[in-house]
């Protein structure tokens, strides 16, 4: 038989979470889903900036060194911030570099 569930209240997530009666677990609980949220931030806004970058290098607008700029910036921060591995941050500024190197030389 399954342990019971509990729904963790957020709306977008209809995902039951197994409910804990050890008091240490039902704080790790907590704590994983506040990190689940920052996490889900920071990537998003990782995820954006990335897609900004790309759209502007692509356009060849006036402001793709800015855009490039502030992707590397957020990668970096992610990094920084454990939400992405340090090596995962190096491919994936490898890979906008290279794509602006790309649409520079054409």
């Amino acid at each position: 038989m399954d342990a019971p569930r509990q729904s963790t209240g957020t709306p977008e997530d209809d995902e039951e979470q197994p409910v804990a009666n050890i008091k240490s677990q039902i704080k790790r609980n907590r704590q994983t889903l506040k990190r689940q949220a920052r996490n889900k931030s920071v990537r998003s806004e990782l995820r954006t900036r990335t897609k900004r970058a790309v759209g502007a290098i692509e356009g060849g607008a006036e402001d793709a060194d800015e855009a490039l700029r502030l992707a590397v910036k957020r990668i970096d921060k992610a990094a920084a911030k454990g939400v992405i591995h340090k090596n995962q941050a190096a491919n994936r500024k490898s890979r906008l570099m290279k794509r602006a190197a790309a649409a520079a030389n054409d």
